[in-house]
C-alpha cells in the first residue's frame, strides 16, 4: 500500500517507521525541512521498543505536491493546531480521491478538516476520518530517532457516517487494524478526547517545576499527584457529561486507561501510577508545548463553547482556560476551536 504520514514528529515518525517496517511504501512529509534534513539523505529512521532496528523510509519530503502524487492512504499525525493548514495544503495539491485519517483529531478534527478541505477542492472528494488518539505511546528521541514503549488496544475511529466505521478500519494497512475499534460516531471520537484532560492542568499546575531548569520530572508519574488527579477528573466529568448531552456517553478517563493500556486502579491516579507505558515519560521543559498550544484551542475550548451551549456547568474546565490563557498571555478561545 502507498501510505503518506504527514508530520515527522513522535506520532509520524513511529507511524513511518511501523508502516515501512511491514512492507508498505511510505511517505513521510514534513514542513520544516530542517526537521527532517537528516532524513532526506538517510531515509532511515532508528527504532527502539516494540519495534527495533534501521527502518528505511520510501520517500521523505517538505514538498506537499510530491507527498500526496499517488497516495492510496493519507494519516496525518501533527498537532491538530496544524489541521487547517495541512486541510488546505493537500487539498491544493491533490489529484485523486483518497482516505484521510487524523491521528488523532482531537476535538471536532475532522470537522475543521473537512470545511478547511471542501473550500479550497470541490473536484476530489475525501473520505475524512479522525482518531480519538494515536495508536502508539511513542517519544522522538533525536530526528531520526524513535521510541515506541507500546501500542494501545481499541483505539476509537469514526468518519462522518459511522455505520462505514468498520469499512474504513477495513481500508486500513491490516498491521495496524487491530489497534481500532468503530466508534458509535464523531462525538465518541472528538468529546472522546482525553489528551486535554491529561495535559493541561498538570502542566499548568506544575509550572514552577516545568521552569526550573535544574530539575526534570516525570509528567505522568510527578505531575499528577492525588490532589491534581482529583482535580483533573473534575474536568473529566464536564466532558462526559456534554456526550451524555449529545446522545453518546464517552467513557471516563480512568476507564480509557483501563481499556486500553490493560491497567488496574480504583482511581484515576491509580491507574497512572500502574501504567508502566508512563514510567519513563518526561514532563514538557516549556509551557510553550502542543500540551498547551494544541490541546487547550483544539480541546478545552471547543469542549467549553459546547457544554455551555448546552447549559451545563464548565467551571473547572473554564477555570484551567482563564489559568492558560493569563500565564501565555494569549486568547485561546479567540484561536481555538468553538
Amino acid at each position: 500500500m502507498k501510505i503518506t504520514v504527514i508530520g515527522a514528529g513522535n506520532s509520524g515518525l513511529a507511524m513511518a517507521a511501523h508502516l515501512s517496517s511491514e512492507g508498505h511504501k511510505v511517505t513521510l512529509w514534513n514542513r520544516s525541512r530542517s526537521t527532517i534534513e537528516k532524513l532526506i539523505k538517510t531515509h532511515i529512521v532508528n527504532c527502539d521498543g516494540m519495534i527495533k532496528g534501521e527502518i528505511n523510509i520510501d520517500v521523505v519530503t517538505d514538498d506537499m505536491k510530491k507527498a500526496v502524487e499517488d497516495p492510496d492512504l493519507i494519516l496525518v499525525t501533527t498537532p491538530a493546531s496544524s489541521h487547517k493548514d495541512i486541510a488546505k495544503n493537500i487539498a491544493e495539491n491533490i489529484n485523486k480521491e483518497t482516505l484521510i485519517v487524523l491521528n488523532p483529531g482531537r476535538t471536532f478534527g475532522a470537522l475543521e478538516f473537512k470545511k478547511i478541505y471542501d473550500e479550497h477542492n470541490t473536484t476530489f472528494e475525501q473520505d475524512i476520518g479522525e482518531t480519538q488518539t494515536i495508536i502508539y505511546t511513542c517519544r522522538k528521541a533525536e530526528e531520526d530517532f524513535v521510541s515506541i514503549l507500546s501500542f494501545k488496544s481499541d483505539v476509537l475511529i469514526s468518519t462522518f457516517d459511522a455505520r462505514r466505521n468498520k469499512e474504513i478500519i477495513a481500508k486500513l494497512p491490516k498491521c495496524i487494524q487491530e489497534y481500532f475499534k468503530p466508534a458509535q460516531s464523531l462525538i465518541e471520537t472528538s468529546i472522546g478526547n482525553i489528551g486535554m484532560v491529561l495535559h493541561v492542568a498538570p502542566l499548568l499546575l506544575n509550572t514552577g517545576w516545568t521552569e526550573n531548569t535544574s530539575n526534570i520530572y516525570k509528567h505522568y508519574y510527578d505531575g499528577i499527584t492525588p490532589t491534581i488527579a482529583n482535580f483533573i477528573e473534575k474536568i473529566d466529568e464536564e466532558r462526559v457529561a456534554i456526550s451524555e448531552a449529545l446522545g453518546f456517553k464517552v467513557e471516563t478517563t480512568k476507564d480509557w486507561l483501563i481499556r486500553t493500556y490493560h491497567v488496574e486502579g480504583d482511581s484515576l491516579y491509580e491507574c497512572i501510577q500502574n501504567n508502566e507505558a508512563y514510567r519513563t515519560i518526561d514532563a514538557p521543559e516549556s509551557l510553550k508545548h502542543r500540551y498547551i498550544f494544541e490541546d487547550v484551542p483544539c480541546g478545552l475550548v471547543p469542549i467549553e463553547s459546547v457544554g455551555l451551549k448546552l447549559g451545563l456547568d464548565m467551571s473547572y474546565t473554564t477555570l484551567i482556560i482563564d489559568l492558560a490563557c493569563k500565564l501565555l498571555d494569549t486568547d485561546f478561545r479567540k484561536i481555538g476551536r468553538t
